[in-house]
């Protein structure tokens, strides 16, 4: 794994992690926004890092270990470039694949099952902020988890909270607000079912 120049210390990231799963909302400027702030700029520097320049399909995924702060899985694959705003809540499943121009904001925790496929330029979101505009800055982790098997076409945007079962497929360009049962194929926006598979 590469070495991490990152500020947070494991207790920080413990805190955060922590915070995250308890669901409850993040005042702006709080000592836990400060962490996350802290945890976005290691994420960047390490994401700019590995989105700058390919060296092998090894070299890319030490990088991405390094960005989760734990090993992989086995089979995982990833095609750069990649973003997150944190990295260190995204838990993948053996033999995921994510493909190029994904966009991950994982504070809320990301989980993606075994041989998912992630799409080209997927957003997956697991925050929202406060929709009083007096304390819009205040955010709200929800996790996204996406089940073994399923299929994300490309531009797909997954909303905080959402579930996605086992064996599903959400059609390109959808916009998923709502859990998408096992084995069904969903697309639109919002996504709506179109059949079982």
């Amino acid at each position: 794994m590469y070495e991490d120049e990152g500020e947070l210390t494991p207790e920080q990231i413990e805190g955060l992690l922590a915070a995250m799963d308890t669901g409850k909302e993040v005042v702006a400027g709080s000592k836990i926004h400060r962490i996350m702030v802290t945890a976005s700029e290691r994420a960047m520097r390490i994401t700019s890092r590995m989105n700058a320049q390919f060296n092998s399909m090894s070299d890319t995924l030490a990088q991405l270990e390094t960005l989760f702060g734990r090993p992989l899985p086995k089979g995982v694959g990833l095609f750069p470039p990649f973003t997150t705003d944190c990295g260190l809540n995204t838990h993948l499943g053996e033999g995921v694949f994510i493909n190029s121009g994904c966009r991950f904001q994982d504070q809320g925790g990301i989980y993606i099952g075994e041989r998912a496929l992630i799409g080209h330029n997927c957003v997956i979101a697991t925050l929202n902020h406060n929709m009083d505009p007096s304390r819009r800055g205040n955010v709200t982790p929800s996790p996204v988890h996406i089940g073994a098997d399923a299929w994300l076409g490309a531009n797909v945007t997954v909303l905080p909270g959402v579930n996605i079962g086992d064996g599903a497929v959400v059609g390109a360009g959808a916009v998923v607000t709502k859990d998408v049962p096992a084995r069904t194929l969903v697309a639109g926006v919002p996504a709506r079912e179109i059949r079982r598979l």
